[in-house]
């Protein structure tokens, strides 16, 4: 799955408030990951294709420490194979006590040029992640080793994430309130209809800090509320 360059730039100047309004339109209710939160809010959108990472409960006699000496642990190969362009998505079972990753992970993750990474567990190193020009989402922050508490087993399979399915090829969309998940299939038509839904919303704020009611203008059930939208894009070209 591919993610074509203008409905991800598009996707780059949307919230994820009016994604998550377009996708109730068509039923999807359960969208946007649950107790999930910036590291940096002031970064610009997040954009990506899923890749994901599933962890399990730690078993004490299959998880010591000594597991990363092997090349293939699924942890270390996630981030070292995770594609350009796709962000890193992991279920951690919500759950935070242990962390999902730390800042050296995460770095490698930005060098390789992924587009973000989500965990609905934490990160270790927090405070150095939040510093990185590069999206990262989580719970809150966790100390302790993910081995503590959890087993990474499979690369690139249907997780949950905060609540949320997640398949490979997803769409990931961030901001400062959270992220969002929009199946790949409806990717271009949702990000078209979010665009118009902004340039409304845009006008509309407009408006309403000008005074005006939101009766009729929001939503636009007055024709002087469609007319005046349709003059305020041709002055703003949009």
């Amino acid at each position: 799955m591919s993610l074509k360059p203008a409905t991800r730039q598009k996707f780059a100047s949307i919230s994820t408030a009016t994604l998550c309004t377009a996708l109730y339109k068509r039923g999807l209710r359960n969208q946007f990951i649950q107790d999930v939160r910036p590291l940096n809010p002031d970064l610009p959108n997040m954009v990506g294709i899923a890749y994901t990472l599933r962890y399990i409960p730690a078993r004490e006699d299959l998880n010591p420490i000594t597991v990363f000496q092997d090349r293939q642990h699924p942890q270390r190969v996630a981030v070292d194979q995770c594609p350009e362009g796709a962000v890193l998505v992991m279920d951690s079972r919500k759950n935070a006590r242990a962390a999902s990753a730390g800042s050296i992970l995460v770095s490698r993750l930005m060098k390789r040029g992924a587009a973000g990474v989500v965990t609905d567990g934490g990160f270790r190193d927090s405070p150095e992640i939040a510093r990185l020009p590069f999206p990262a989402y989580h719970k809150r922050p966790s100390a302790p080793t993910n081995l503590t508490l959890h087993q990474a087993l499979d690369i690139n399979v249907p997780i949950g994430c905060g609540d949320v399915a997640v398949f490979p090829g997803d769409i990931i969309v961030g901001d400062a309130e959270g992220v969002v998940v929009i199946p790949a299939h409806l990717a271009d038509e949702i990000a078209d209809e979010a665009v118009e839904m902004t340039a409304y919303e845009d006008f509309v704020t407009e408006e309403v800090l000008d005074g005006r009611s939101i009766i009729g203008l929001y939503p636009a059930t007055d024709e002087k509320a469609r007319s005046d939208f349709a003059a305020w894009r041709q002055a703003k070209g949009r």
